[in-house]
């Protein structure tokens, strides 16, 4: 086991990740742009280090400083948390080339799948099914175009290197081809420095479906419960939930097994999150590998009883997984939810400012994860989420109830949040049925919502 892990990240999932390496009794490291210099992950840590300004590039993207700092504390290994860092082959190379050990797959896997046109290649040579579209990378506009009249319209065109939304455009015939193509790779190049884009069908209606995966350098090769992320706005996760409560035990064990063989094919190590399509007949189909932890973690975590992010830093230094595929039987439900700093009457616009006061729910079955207290500032450097709420229970209904009953405890002081929105999506009769697609959000609910009065929280 390691001595001392730095943690190359920032917020909520870094006062996770110290909290976890304490349990272990490993030491941990902080960095920490001058933005964060007062938040609570860096006084929770054994050390901290400033690696640079609050833009990320100068600090959390500071692959130099932040190896720096590895060396020059002593830290063995380097947790990459998400986001920043978390999918970034030349992070984890210069991790490896300075002998510190990355706390996730090798560097050769997360350039595999990071790049989506090519882990569509990987998958469909490992017998994966795929969702129908293109093969490699779109030449050009015309071969957008070729490909998109082969597999039928409405289209997806994404960008290979692409994540968090950008580089995506829904085209719905060839007239909007052209502009769509032009402009999903000038967003593709500004935000990820490749323009190269693959194409897939739209699957609709249709329900979006992740699992978490975990391997060991000992052959162990486990998938567990699934993760419903179909709840998404602006194709961003708002409430997750676990297991998806209309898949049957028997879909649950098929879609495992087509995980296990898709991580299998890949030889990957550590943990990470296949993201597939379930179709209206119950069908599965291969988007995307995400190459570390995910921000929805915690609902897997309390529905398996295993400590992900514990096991992470236990397989990274080359212990055994700490259970079998035997023990990952789904226990009850949960459901997450993520308190963002914006502002519902304004089109969710992001919200900065200092938090005055900040009251957080508790009882059994829920679990809070935030970096925040009261007087932090919210920053515009950095994403606006404040905190996660999980609730657990027996079952989907109670998991809801105890996660609306959480908001409602919830409080805040000084800046606006989505709280309002989050409790009327979760009382929504269509969420309440499980049954919600990844169109629901955006197509029907908005509308709904639109109509009520929405709650100020000054």
């Amino acid at each position: 086991m390691f001595k001392k892990v730095l943690i190359a990240n920032r917020g909520e999932i870094a006062v996770r990740i110290i909290r976890a390496l304490r349990e272990l009794n490993v030491q941990s490291v902080a960095i920490y742009s001058t933005a964060d210099a007062d938040a609570q992950y860096v006084k929770l840590a054994d050390e901290a280090v400033c690696v640079g300004g609050p833009q990320p590039a100068d600090s959390y993207l500071n692959m130099q400083n932040i190896v720096s700092a590895a060396v020059l504390t002593g830290a063995e290994a380097i947790h990459p948390g998400y986001g920043f860092l978390s999918e970034n082959e030349e992070f984890a190379e210069l991790c490896e080339t300075c002998h510190i050990t990355f706390i996730g797959p090798k560097p050769d896997t997360i350039s595999l799948m990071g790049n989506k046109a090519n882990a569509r290649i990987q998958m469909q040579a490992g017998n994966i099914p795929v969702i129908p579209g293109s093969t490699g990378f779109l030449k050009d506009e015309t071969d957008a175009v070729k490909v998109a009249n082969e597999v039928g319209y409405p289209v997806m065109l994404k960008a290979a290197s692409g994540g968090g939304g950008k580089g995506i455009r829904r085209v719905k015939n060839e007239s909007e081809m052209r502009e769509a193509y032009q402009s999903a790779t000038k967003e593709a190049q500004l935000s990820f420095g490749d323009q190269r884009m693959y194409l897939e069908k739209i699957v609709a209606p249709a329900k979006h479906i992740e699992v978490q995966v975990f391997a060991d350098r000992f052959g162990h090769v486990t998938a567990f419960p699934e993760r419903d992320c179909s709840l998404q706005r602006r194709q961003q996760k708002v409430l997750e939930l676990s297991p998806c409560p209309v898949m049957t035990p028997q879909e649950r064990q098929h879609l495992q097994e087509i995980a296990i063989r898709a991580t299998k094919t890949i030889k990957y190590l550590n943990t990470g999150t296949i993201e597939f399509l379930m179709d209206k007949e119950h069908h599965f189909y291969f988007m995307e590998m995400n190459t570390r932890i995910q921000v929805e973690h915690p609902i897997t975590e309390a529905v398996s009883g295993i400590d992900l992010v514990k096991e992470q830093v236990r397989v990274a230094s080359g212990e055994a997984l700490s259970f079998d595929q035997e023990d990952l039987k789904p226990q009850g439900f949960a459901v997450e939810a993520r308190v963002n700093a914006e502002d519902p009457s304004l089109d969710f616009m992001p919200q900065a400012g200092v938090v005055k006061q900040l009251k957080l729910p508790g009882g059994p079955g829920i679990r809070v994860d935030s970096g925040i207290q009261s007087g932090d500032m919210i920053s515009p450097f950095y994403d606006s989420m404040i905190v996660k709420i999980i609730a657990h229970a027996k079952t989907y209904q109670e998991a809801l109830k105890k996660l609306i009953d959480a908001l409602d405890e919830f409080e805040l002081d000084g800046i606006s949040a989505n709280q309002s929105f989050l409790e009327d999506l979760l009382a929504d009769p269509i969420v309440q049925q499980g049954t919600a697609t990844t169109d629901y959000v955006t197509k029907q609910f908005m509308a709904k919502f639109a109509s009520h009065a929405i709650r100020e929280v000054s």
